[in-house]
């Protein structure tokens, strides 16, 4: 088992989950408007949704890694460029904290089931495990179905705790980032850098 893999692998998760997108900026406003639990829940729900995208991909890709080795290099080339294509929209992106807008209160369960809701039936995100989750296997001895849903767990774990800090105190995130536009943009340029890092990290990766 190689744990340097682990530990890269965890890295550019947490990195990524940092770095502002739809999901933490929604968990933000979620308890900016409502409460922190009311963020928290929300986290649970999308956090939640991850099991279902992983468990598509480790039955789906290891048969596929099982049967033919040309077939999973189209796959990890393939991912390789939407993680491309990622950083350049991550390049394009104004990273915008606008805390303005009006959103409607709901119930903890409503959040966690919308949280739920929002993450499963969203095909981005079983593709950026498609194409994020192949470069990093990291065992030659263990399946690859038990080594997807590892790589799931600390993707989830990871995720769960930076985004469950960024519910706890996204008063002080927003006014932040808010006051200090070059934070903003050394994120941006922080996510660009790691995604065409596991672009090139997963096209290479034996």
């Amino acid at each position: 088992m190689n744990y340097e893999i682990l530990y890269t692998f965890c890295f550019a998760t947490a990195t990524l989950a940092i770095a502002p997108g739809p999901d933490n900026i929604y968990v933000m406003m979620q308890s900016i408007v409502n409460g922190k639990k009311y963020g928290l829940a929300t986290v649970v729900g999308l956090i939640s949704g991850c099991l279902v995208h992983t468990t598509l991909l480790a039955f789906g890709v290891s048969v596929i890694i099982k049967e033919n080795d040309k077939l999973f290099f189209i796959i990890k080339l393939f991912g390789a460029i939407y993680l491309l294509f990622l950083a350049y929209k991550a390049y394009k992106s104004d990273l915008s904290f606008n805390t303005s807008n009006d959103m409607p209160k709901k119930s903890l369960w409503g959040l966690f089931r919308q949280g739920f809701i929002m993450n499963v039936l969203n095909p981005k995100v079983t593709i950026f495990f498609l194409a994020f989750f192949p470069g990093f296997l990291f065992s030659a001895e263990m399946s690859t179905v038990w080594q997807f849903f590892i790589l799931g767990g600390l993707f989830m774990g990871v995720s769960f705790v930076v985004f469950s800090l960024i519910a706890l105190l996204a008063g002080s995130i927003s006014t932040y980032f808010e006051k200090h536009s070059k934070a903003r943009v050394f994120l941006k340029w922080l996510q660009v850098f790691v995604f065409v890092g596991i672009a090139a990290y997963v096209l290479l990766s034996e």
